[in-house]
Formats: structure tokens, C-alpha cells, sequence
């Protein structure tokens, strides 16, 4: 814990992510180390999250860093460093899904705001069975939904990026960005009811 805490601190105390990211451009590597120290965590589990597949989450966040190296010549803090990282991340992963299988760019499903926890670690101390079977029941529902309510949700619930962001990074208008997060809710409120009821019987 006191280790985490000291590696987001030294990730946090070079000013804004804009500004490091400005300053690796200029030649300081250490820049990128905070960079990469504050979003390697988030950034991996997006990818884990969204394809389930450990050694293709580990090479596209590896690409995802490599095109950011890359990128740094000609970086402009027109955006959040965030919301650019993650812009770059997704057309990532939407070139690997084009290639694999094609892509509902326009699938969508309604929902509220009641936010499942997702974040909640099958095994962790103080968590009820019930807690952790529901925890798991979750995760199973996610994989279900749709390619764009996935991510859409994953930015929302794990990432924290609200509804305006993650239009920007994928692309799409504030309404189509509300619109998945609401499906995805609803959808994943409806699959853990309907699991957790026939786990019942």
C-alpha cells in the first residue's frame, strides 16, 4: 500500500500530464516515467477488460505506449493527455476487432445510472460470499455486452471518465456516449437480476 501511494505520488509530482508529456517531447525521459507510472494500471485493465485475453491486452498496451513514444515529436496539448492516451488505445482495439470480426459501431441498449461495482476483487477480506458470487456474475455480464456499451462502460465505472470524454475518445456525439452508458447499466443490472435469481433456484 505505502509503496503504491509513494509511486502516485512521484507520478503526480511533475505537474500536469500535458506538461510531462511536453517536457518527454523536449528530452526529459523522466517525464515519461511518471507518464507511464500513473496510467499503466488503469490503462493495462482496459484492455484486460475489454478482450479477455491476457498476452493480446499485454501487446496492444505495449503498442499503445510505443505509438505515444512515437507520437511525442509532434504533440499538442489539444486534449487531456488522458483522453489522447486513451483515443489511441481504442483505435487500437478497434483495428484488432475490425480484423477478428466485424464491428456494430451503432448497437445500443437503455439503461439509469445505477452503477454496478465492478471493482470489487473476488477473495478480498470483508467481502460476503454473496458479494463475490454477484462480483463474479458481474464480470460475466460485461463480457456479454456489446462491443461499444463494453467500453463505454469501462471508461465510465473503472476509468472515471464521464460521458463528454468518452465521446471524444471513441469518436461519437454526447448523446451517443450517454446512451451506451445508460444501456450498459441497465442491461448489466437486468443480466446480474436475471443470473443471480436462476443461480437461486
Amino acid at each position: 500500500m505505502q509503496l503504491s501511494m509513494a509511486l502516485a505520488n512521484a507520478a503526480d509530482s511533475g505537474g500536469s500530464d500535458e506538461q510531462l508529456m511536453l517536457d518527454y517531447a523536449a528530452g526529459d525521459s523522466r517525464a515519461f516515467e511518471q507518464l507511464y507510472l500513473k496510467h499503466k494500471g488503469p490503462l493495462y485493465r482496459y484492455f484486460v477488460r475489454q478482450i479477455g485475453d491476457r498476452p493480446l491486452a499485454e501487446d496492444l498496451y505495449q503498442e499503445t505506449w510505443s505509438r505515444v513514444i512515437k507520437a511525442a515529436a509532434g504533440y499538442q496539448p489539444q486534449a487531456k493527455f488522458t483522453t489522447w492516451l486513451y483515443r489511441i488505445a481504442h483505435n487500437l482495439l478497434v483495428d484488432h476487432v475490425r480484423a477478428v470480426k466485424p464491428v456494430d459501431l451503432f448497437t445500443e441498449v437503455q439503461t439509469d445510472n445505477d452503477s454496478p461495482d465492478i471493482g470489487a476483487d473476488e477473495g478480498e477480506p470483508g467481502v460476503s460470499l454473496e458479494e463475490e458470487q454477484k462480483a463474479g456474475l458481474l464480470k460475466e455480464c460485461v463480457s456479454l455486452l456489446p462491443q461499444v456499451q463494453k467500453e463505454a462502460f469501462l471508461l465510465n465505472c473503472e476509468t472515471g471518465f464521464p460521458a463528454r470524454v468518452i465521446a471524444e475518445i471513441v469518436g461519437v456525439s454526447l448523446e451517443a456516449s450517454k446512451s451506451r452508458i445508460r444501456y450498459a447499466y441497465q442491461s448489466l443490472k437486468e443480466c446480474v437480476a436475471s443470473k443471480w435469481e436462476a443461480s437461486r433456484e
